[in-house]
């Protein structure tokens, strides 16, 4: 079992990591003012779903190899690189394209926000690395069961991330909701879109352990 006094610990510091700036609230930040409310929760819930495999692999030791293999930690690291900058050029190719939100909210454009979302996050190495680091800071070893205790402090963590990501994108859009009604508008925020990840995907490439 977990200690209350480390899970209000853990809280406290994971609601900070998950408002400070990073690849994915900035995203999911976009997508939301460049999309729709609809686009941003589902991006969330990707990038989420890639954070059980995070606590997984950190709760039974896999994520140990990324820290003691720089073959294993690059080859992940440049395929999550590769991965933003398709996104970002996708971003780019399509950036005078209309705002359709009857395609945007369709569910096979949602799907493919979720597939993404997904995969960026499973992608970064990083992740598993901090999560490697961090939860076992707030784990009881004599408590026992450990690996349980870091898949309970990660499902925390992936809650508090859906609801503080979801409430930036949802910010986001009504924040731009009557600039979007300006085509130019659109455009511009496409380019920016691809920028920010073409930024993110530079650094994440040059990344190391």
């Amino acid at each position: 079992m977990l200690e209350l006094t480390n899970v209000y610990l853990f809280i406290a510091a994971s609601f900070l990591l998950c408002l400070a700036p990073g690849p994915d609230n900035i995203y999911v930040l976009t997508q939301g003012m460049t999309k729709s409310k609809k686009a941003a929760l589902i991006t969330t819930f990707g990038l989420c779903s890639g954070l059980i495999i995070h606590t997984t692999a950190a709760a039974f030791g896999i994520s140990v190899i990324f820290k003691t293999s720089e073959v294993a930690f690059n080859i992940v690291k440049y395929a999550g690189a590769l991965y933003l900058l398709y996104i970002a050029f996708q971003a780019f190719r399509y950036r005078n394209q209309a705002l359709d939100l009857s395609v945007q909210n369709s569910s096979s454009e949602l799907k493919k926000l979720f597939v993404k979302g997904f995969f960026m996050n499973v992608l970064n190495p990083k992740v598993s690395i901090f999560f490697l680091a961090f939860l076992p800071q707030f784990v009881s070893p004599e408590n026992a069961n450990v690996p349980l205790q870091m898949v309970s402090l990660g499902a925390i963590f992936m809650i508090l991330t859906i609801i503080i990501f979801s409430s930036i994108g949802i910010a986001g859009n009504m924040l731009s909701a009557k600039l979007l009604e300006k085509p130019s508008i659109v455009k511009y925020m496409n380019i920016l879109t691809s920028f920010v990840l073409g930024a993110l995907a530079v650094k994440l490439a040059l990344s190391s352990r």
